[in-house]
Parts: C-alpha cells; structure tokens; sequence
C-alpha cells in the first residue's frame, strides 16, 4: 500500500506543480485540463484551461493535484505535506526553495529527532514539512 497526497489550488495548480517538478526533482506525469474532457460542460468556460488531474512522480512517490473551481476550493487546514529527506544539504535546498515567497513557520534547524526539520507555507498556500532524520 502506499499513501499519495492530492493537492488542490485555486487555479494555480500547472504553475505549482511546474514549481515543485523543479524543487523536487521529479517529473511531471500527467497536467490534464478540464478541456477535451467529458465533463468540460460541467465548468465555467474560463475554468475549462484549469487542470483537473496533475501527477508528479518523485522517486517512488507520487503527488497529485487539481484546481478546484471557485465555490468548491477550500484552503488547506490541519495537514501538512512531509518530506523526509536523508541528506541535510538536500533537505536545506528543498526547504529554502519551497519557503521563497511563502510563509516559514519554523526556519530549518537541527532539532532532538532531526538533523535538519522546518515548516512552512509555500505561495500557493500549501503547509509543507522538511524532515531529515538523525542517522540512527
């Protein structure tokens, strides 16, 4: 079994997930406009370049998104998206470039459990968690 995030944006969801390919190395999957869909009759035409599946493949995880139209997005609350990372220099680059004109809400620092731990909003308003464990 494995656990994926979905992530979902105001109509910012192409830009974000183009942002984090580059921060996260991944690659890009799947950045399906509702367009040329069955259900493009279902938004507002100028929703209709708005993405309805993205999907990047990071490793052997994947994150997911969409854009939800306006009366049905909701900010994120209560949850983070965590990144455990095993190289602290890693986890510094990712966290430096996630946090660039977003929110910290705790710098990156050496912590009890972490070598490297820091938490933060990213400017599409999604809460992230940088975590590189202490070698055991």
């Amino acid at each position: 079994m494995k656990l994926n995030s979905h992530l979902t944006f105001s109509g910012q969801c192409e830009i974000a997930f183009k942002f984090y390919e580059e921060c996260l190395g991944g690659e890009i999957e799947a950045m399906i406009p509702h367009e040329g869909t069955p259900i493009a009759k279902d938004v507002p035409e100028s929703w209709r370049k708005k993405i309805l599946h993205a999907s990047l493949v990071v490793d052997d995880q994947r994150l997911m998104g969409c854009d939800a139209p306006p009366d049905h997005y909701q900010k994120p609350q209560g949850i983070s998206v965590t990144i455990n990372i095993k190289r602290p220099a890693d986890a510094e680059r990712i966290f430096h470039a996630l946090a660039e004109e977003g929110t910290v809400q705790m710098a990156i620092q050496p912590t009890f459990w972490a070598e490297r731990f820091g938490m933060l909003v990213d400017r599409f308003g999604i809460p992230w968690m940088i975590n590189c464990e202490k070698a055991a």
